[in-house]
């Protein structure tokens, strides 16, 4: 698959402002790996700024192993190292500067922290990817999806496990309906969807369906998810819309797990592998 020529073309006269600012809102204290990876996916895949927002008392930890191009925002935490309510106005005051929002990845099912996500839902007026614990805090809370009236383009990136909680269905149904599920919930809340798992589904409101032939077992490792949410708002914020940043940084995200496992084998890979092949996936589709 080819990719488009928006991005792999870029003016000569350009900023970093040009390939968008992406507000990655993830971590806690047992989790602090998953923001590390979903930022450093989403600087590797074109972003041209990312700004990491974690619990204060994860600053530490997280200097130590950031990649140093990510710009780190400490926020208000809870007494179990996890994002707090009080960090709703710092939030809110970040999300006027930046041009695409991730919210989930390693929040944690702090029911506080839940509580947060489900108020930022309400309320963001930016192109959204919603992943891992944001899903979570979805779970009997569906409609906060289309009361926002405001919103822009959101995408869900769901596993199996997390489809069958948001729909209160058994996950073996879902496997043998992944595409139609996938489709009739993209066009009843107005999103992109992705189902992730072997021949991941994408598809939106707009009836556009893509099932993903990339990427191999090797990839069923911690942390992979957290890659792919990089790499889809990295997409976003260069200028696609939700269905083609996340029907190409799925085909990415495949095609580099292959590359890693050539190198590391399947059963050694890891989610940072899948980071490292990043580049080269790019070169082999342009």
């Amino acid at each position: 698959m080819q990719l488009p020529a928006q991005l792999l073309h870029r003016k000569l006269a350009t900023h970093k402002g040009d390939f968008g600012h992406i507000f990655i809102l993830a971590g806690c204290a047992q989790f602090s790996g998953a923001a590390l990876l979903c930022s450093t996916a989403a600087m590797r895949t074109g972003a041209g700024l990312v700004t990491l927002g974690v619990p204060s008392g994860l600053l530490n930890a997280i200097i130590k192993k950031k990649s140093p191009e990510v710009i780190l925002q400490s926020l208000a935490q809870t007494k179990q190292l996890t994002l707090s309510p009080k960090a709703y106005p710092q939030i809110k005051a970040l999300l006027n500067k930046v041009d695409v929002l991730i919210i989930g990845p390693g929040l944690s099912q702090n029911k506080s922290t839940q509580s947060l996500i489900r108020r930022l839902i309400r309320i963001v007026d930016l192109p959204t990817l919603i992943d891992a614990d944001g899903i979570n805090a979805l779970c009997g809370n569906l409609n906060l999806l289309v009361k926002n009236k405001k919103r822009k383009q959101i995408i869900l990136t769901p596993h199996p496990g997390e489809m069958s909680r948001l729909l209160g269905i058994n996950i073996k149904d879902i496997q043998s309906n992944r595409k139609e599920i996938a489709s009739k919930f993209a066009k009843d809340y107005k999103l992109t969807l992705v189902l992730k798992g072997q021949h991941t589904v994408v598809a939106d409101c707009q009836r556009n369906l893509y099932v993903n032939r990339t990427g191999n077992p090797g990839m069923a490792t911690a942390g992979s998810g957290d890659v792919l949410s990089g790499m889809i708002a990295a997409l976003l914020a260069q200028g696609l819309t939700g269905f083609r940043a996340a029907k190409y940084a799925v085909y990415l995200h495949g095609l580099a797990g292959d590359l890693a496992a050539k190198g590391k084998t399947q059963i050694a890979m890891i989610a940072s592998d899948i980071i490292e092949k990043i580049p080269e996936a790019i070169k082999m589709s342009s």
